[in-house]
């Protein structure tokens, strides 16, 4: 099957509310977007990377990368208020193309064979599916917010490996067409979305200072891995 080129959208602001400067921190010895802009230049279906950025910074350091082009956010789409798919839905109108894939700057630890994967798996699908999100699997004994069982009978200690499994987006990957954001109200996820399972340790995402500091360690711990082999 040949796989059309997509276009990747990395939109990074140049300031995070809760780990400050987030986006160009160092993690593990260079910038943290560093590590996803490498993984989506080694995934030869992206012909080009779009940077929407409000930050100078940003663009001086990624200035480097061979597949990278800027879109400089406007005022009017800065801020955390804003939804990411107004950011998409303002890359669509500047670029050509058909099909995308967005993802963040915070998951480090994403492999150009998963992503491979992913568009190789939204593209075998596009017949069924008109677009592809990333999920984890969860199997484990959940409770809504007033604590009501939701997958298990507290009553019966089920094995977590046999409960039903919920599944939880975990922003790693989304894939779609011009025509389906379009048609779904300048959505990323279409009218009839692929659930696309990811393992836990690979969608790791940072938010938080604790999630910084553990996605270094796993990221050191890979790393001195596979120099000992």
């Amino acid at each position: 099957m040949k796989i059309p080129h997509i276009t990747a959208l990395l939109p990074m602001k140049g300031n995070s509310e809760r780990v400050p400067g987030k986006n160009i921190r160092p993690f593990g010895g260079e910038p943290l977007f560093f590590h996803i802009l490498k993984t989506l230049e080694k995934v030869e279906a992206i012909d080009k990377v779009i940077i929407n950025t409000d930050s100078p910074k940003i663009k001086e350091l990624a200035s480097v990368f061979p597949k990278v082009i800027f879109h400089d956010r406007p005022a009017s789409i800065c801020g955390g208020h804003i939804p990411m798919n107004t950011i998409i839905d303002y890359d669509l109108s500047h670029v050509s193309g058909e099909y995308f894939l967005q993802t963040h700057s915070t998951n480090p630890l994403m492999q150009p064979e998963t992503v491979q994967k992913a568009i190789e798996t939204f593209f075998a699908n596009i017949d069924t599916y008109d677009s592809l999100f990333s999920v984890n699997r969860i199997q484990q004994r959940l409770y809504d917010k007033n604590f009501v069982p939701l997958n298990h009978n507290p009553a019966i200690l089920q094995n977590t490996q046999d409960l039903d499994p919920i599944f939880a987006e975990n922003s790693c990957i989304y894939i779609f067409s011009k025509e389906s954001f379009a048609k779904n109200g300048k959505n990323r996820l279409g009218l009839k979305p692929y659930a696309f399972e990811m393992t836990q340790q690979e969608s790791y995402d940072i938010d938080t200072e604790d999630d910084f500091q553990i996605a270094e360690i796993i990221f050191n711990g890979q790393n001195n891995n596979n120099g000992e082999k």
